[in-house]
Parts: C-alpha cells; sequence; structure tokens
C-alpha cells in the first residue's frame, strides 16, 4: 500500500476530487481516507510517482510517506 499526506485536502469534495482523478488514470485502484490526519492509501496502483502525479494534477499537494 501506497500512503501519501495530503495536507490540503480538507473536505469530503477533496475526497471526491482525487478519489475521480485517481480512479480516471487506474480504474482499479483501491482508496482509503484518513481525512483527519490528510492521509491518502492507495493499492492496486502502477507505483507511487504514477499516483503522486495524478494527485498533483488534481490540485493537491501529495508527500508521499515513508
Amino acid at each position: 500500500m501506497i500512503q501519501f499526506t495530503v495536507n490540503d485536502m480538507s473536505c469530503n469534495h477533496c475526497i471526491g476530487a482525487i478519489t475521480k482523478a485517481v480512479h480516471d488514470a487506474f480504474p482499479h485502484a483501491h482508496l482509503e481516507f484518513d481525512l483527519e490526519h490528510h492521509k491518502v492509501r492507495v493499492e492496486d496502483v502502477p507505483g507511487a510517482a504514477e499516483v503522486h502525479a495524478v494527485i498533483q494534477a488534481a490540485g493537491y499537494t501529495p508527500e508521499l510517506d515513508d
């Protein structure tokens, strides 16, 4: 599982926008969100760099967690 911190993700609209962007790029992706801690967890995607680019293109600033 790949995890990002997305500090500018602050509401359910943000979750919807990120979900749509990732699913448009990777239809089989599985996402989990922790809005309180600004975390996005993603599975079934090609890699972290690809997901980072998609989230960034949606207007957010993801940071890959170690």
